[in-house]
């Protein structure tokens, strides 16, 4: 199973001084030193935290694959196709918004997504969709062109109990679903030490994006120490 290591909130740090450091960088070089399978950025509208100049050093460094999170703007869009990210995954954006809150409603916007998918495949661009576990918008996803999709898990890491339990299952027959629609399947969002290996066991799944958790362990251990225990949780995992 590959990991990204999303390191936007290392930008939030620095922004919280408007300082040079900690540098986003510096942290995705050090993941990947530790075994990150590729690094994980949101540009957001109002750019809290990553920057465009961020963006464009990691497209120039990093060794392995650069996931560009981005909403359905034609800025947005129209920035990817000259960048040219590896990866593309298209999220659900508000400004008042903490962290994004569920997955992109692919049916409500189907054509803009559907065009937006087209311009960055084009590009040689792998596009996917952040969603919720629901058979209904994978149906859609499916239908816009994109490649892959990312089963968002936040449900899942904030129930409990009985609830949680259902939550997993959504998501197992939701990657179950997608894989036989041809789409590959990522997850993410809210995942931690503590409650990631039941998704890692979900074989359809291919890769996790996971930032927050990591972000916060570097913070006690260094990065490297983080992303290599969130490694081992993976392959544990996979058995």
């Amino acid at each position: 199973m590959r990991l990204g290591v999303n390191i936007d909130h290392v930008a939030t740090v620095r922004q919280a001084r408007r300082a040079d450091v900690p540098d986003p960088l510096e942290a995705a070089l050090l993941a990947e030193k530790a075994g990150a399978n590729g690094i994980t950025v949101h540009l957001r509208e109002d750019r809290r935290h990553i920057q465009e100049r961020d963006v464009e050093r990691l497209r120039q460094r990093i060794a392995t694959k650069l996931n560009l999170e981005m909403a359905v703007t034609p800025a947005m869009v129209a920035y990817a196709e000259k960048l040219r990210p590896d990866d593309a995954c298209f999220v659900p954006e508000k400004r008042e918004e903490l962290t994004t809150e569920g997955g992109l409603d692919v049916i409500a916007h189907r054509a803009r997504v559907k065009d937006a998918v087209a311009r960055l495949q084009g590009r040689g661009i792998h596009a996917s969709l952040f969603i919720d576990p629901d058979p209904t918008q994978i149906e859609a996803a499916r239908e816009t062109g994109a490649r892959g999709i990312e089963i968002h898990t936040g449900s899942y890491c904030n129930a409990g109990g009985v609830a949680r339990e259902k939550e997993l299952r959504a998501i197992v027959d939701a990657a179950s679903f997608a894989q036989r629609l041809g789409l590959e399947v990522h997850g993410g969002h809210g995942l931690d030490y503590e409650n990631v290996c039941p998704i890692a066991r979900i074989s359809e799944i291919v890769e996790l994006n996971i930032g927050h958790s990591i972000i916060a362990r570097a913070v006690i251990v260094g990065i490297e120490q983080a992303v290599r225990e969130m490694k081992e949780l993976l392959a544990k995992a996979r058995g």
